[in-house]
């Protein structure tokens, strides 16, 4: 384990592996290492597109009669404008009366990014805020919910289910596991040199979990005993109960910005 800095810089002298999607690390990377911060990019994900594109462009096909798309992610964002461009066609210029929600930070910044902000952005980052704040009755709509293919949750269409929508859920992309650890990761684990080990999903905790194991036997857990590990929100902290025993912060709000907030706070107590 290092020892931390007493200067400016509140992460100085410690070492935090972050788990994003391979593409996705760099936004991470750039905010711990504004704290002062050692980053191991640990990629935990390997973002691909589903095993079927037909749901997601049948449903594309008859935009018109929805009237809100609900993104849970900004990888759904994406695929969805991909999508639409295939047909000649953008979020931007989608039909009249087509409202868009989006859970999170990162999902509305993406929604911006295309040119088609979001009509809503519940003010907690997670699905349950979206079902109790969204601004009108669920009854009657038609609600379009792009979603990682696997191992995501059902929430948001069960629960407007509920309230009376009509829910159309469609896989817009997967999430899979990548082969191995990166060697400095190896490295640092393997040394004991982990401070933290930041988790952004549930599957990231499930895959670095099948990693460690991979790399380090029956034995793994011994390897992040001295490590501290921190969660970005309610669901992936339920997941890192279940497989790693614990989870010893959780982002506040539950986005990146919290997440390095959350390591901060954590590191500055005893183990």
């Amino acid at each position: 384990m290092t020892t931390p800095s007493h200067g400016a810089a509140p992460l100085a002298g410690r070492t935090i592996a972050v788990t994003r999607a391979e593409q996705q690390l760099g936004e991470a990377r750039r905010l711990f290492t504004s704290t002062g911060a050692s980053v191991i990019d640990l990629p935990a994900l390997v973002i691909t597109p589903p095993d079927h594109w037909g749901p997601l462009d049948d449903a594309l096909a008859e935009l018109e009669t929805f009237h809100w798309i609900v993104f849970s992610s900004a990888n759904g964002v994406e695929a969805v404008q991909q999508r639409l461009a295939r047909r000649g066609s953008d979020l931007a210029h989608r039909p009249a009366g087509l409202r868009l929600a989006a859970v999170g930070r990162k999902t509305a910044r993406c929604l911006e990014e295309v040119g088609a902000p979001a009509d809503f952005v519940p003010p907690a980052y997670v699905a349950d805020s979206l079902i109790e704040h969204f601004p009108v009755s669920g009854w009657g709509l038609r609600l379009l919910l792009p979603r990682v293919q696997s191992g995501g949750r059902t929430v948001l269409a069960e629960a407007f289910g509920e309230a009376g929508a009509r829910v159309v859920e469609v896989p817009a992309y997967e999430t899979r596991c990548p082969e191995g650890l990166p060697s400095d990761a190896l490295v640092a684990f393997s040394q004991g040199h982990v401070d933290a080990l930041t988790f952004s999903s549930a599957k990231t905790v499930s895959h670095s979990v099948r990693l460690l194991e991979q790399a380090f036997g029956d034995g793994w857990p011994t390897y992040l005993a001295r490590t501290r590990l921190v969660s970005i929100g309610p669901q992936t902290s339920v997941r890192c109960r279940e497989l790693l025993g614990r989870v010893d912060a959780e982002a506040s709000p539950h986005d990146l910005e919290g997440l390095v907030a959350a390591c901060m706070a954590v590191l500055r107590s005893p183990l």
